[in-house]
């Protein structure tokens, strides 16, 4: 992998900004591009906070910190990529908003850059039709876990004209950034979200039928499946506006088993959107 030295990550949020810090942390520079300067800073101001916690726990040491958080360049252009050897894609799930942003660093970067998506759920393939064709070999989705810089796990997921020696690359980079990668067959939610789907639907009719609260069937799933969060509590935790956007797509592919019963689509009209709101499934000060 030593011919992966320079990243970019296109998002630089919660998700894209500790994706950027992974691959920093393992010596490589990082360009942290969103929509503009002070939103990419953000993101790294963000990462400062990440570090300085994992510093006073002893989970990250102290003599790195500052070299690590230096190799992390925040812009709101494009044009510092032009050099990257491999881009991570990690904006919002919305399929157009993704193809508009793939199209654009496409443009930008050299022609053996490789570009992953961080997609959860979106074929890849689909995706890869926002890249110019001659970039297909090297176009893969890389779908990371929040948090980030914690999660071990990483889909690999090739599309239909991924290149396997592209594949090769990204199982490997995600080894260097000390992340356990599993190669996924290119389908509509790959592995972990057609899971956890199927657990967060079943978990809404359990609700619904009134077999239990949404307490006690968080708390079933923590001490009686070793769960580290609730189903209800992970979904506020995410957006349920996010949990509806992948349930619908779901729903598109693979049928009436990924159909959302009305309580998730009320909660939403009502603004019940999760943590960021301060109510969800749960009421959250």
């Amino acid at each position: 992998m030593s011919s992966i030295k320079t990243v970019g990550v296109l998002g630089a949020g919660m998700m894209g900004a500790e994706i950027g810090l992974c691959f920093a942390v393992a010596g490589c520079a990082v360009i942290l591009k969103d929509v503009d300067q002070a939103a990419a800073d953000k993101g790294k101001a963000r990462l400062v906070k990440v570090v300085d916690k994992a510093v006073n726990k002893g989970r990250f040491p102290a003599d790195q910190r500052d070299a690590t958080l230096d190799r992390i360049q925040p812009t709101g252009d494009y044009a510092p990529m032009a050099d990257a050897d491999m881009v991570v894609e990690a904006v919002f799930e919305k399929i157009e908003l993704k193809k508009t942003i793939l199209a654009e660093v496409d443009k930008v970067v050299k022609p053996e850059c490789i570009i992953a998506t961080n997609t959860s759920s979106i074929p890849i393939t689909l995706l890869a039709t926002s890249v110019e064709k001659q970039r297909h070999p090297r176009f893969i989705g890389a779908h990371f876990f929040a948090p980030a810089f914690i999660m071990k796990l990483v889909e690999v997921i090739p599309a239909l004209e991924t290149a396997p020696e592209t594949v090769e690359a990204v199982l490997a980079a995600c080894k260097m950034i000390k992340k356990q990668p599993i190669q996924v067959k290119d389908s509509a939610g790959f592995v972990v979200n057609r899971l956890l789907f199927s657990l967060f639907n079943e978990a809404v009719r359990l609700a619904d039928e009134g077999v239990a609260s949404l307490e006690d069937i968080d708390m079933a799933c923590q001490l009686g499946l070793g769960h580290p969060i609730g189903p209800f509590a992970l979904m506020d935790m995410a957006d349920l506006n996010m949990a509806l956007d992948v349930g619908n797509l779901l729903l598109e592919n693979y049928g009436e088993r990924f159909r959302f019963g009305t309580a998730l689509r009320q909660r939403i009209a009502a603004g019940h959107l999760g943590r960021k709101t301060g109510q969800g499934w749960h009421t959250y000060n």
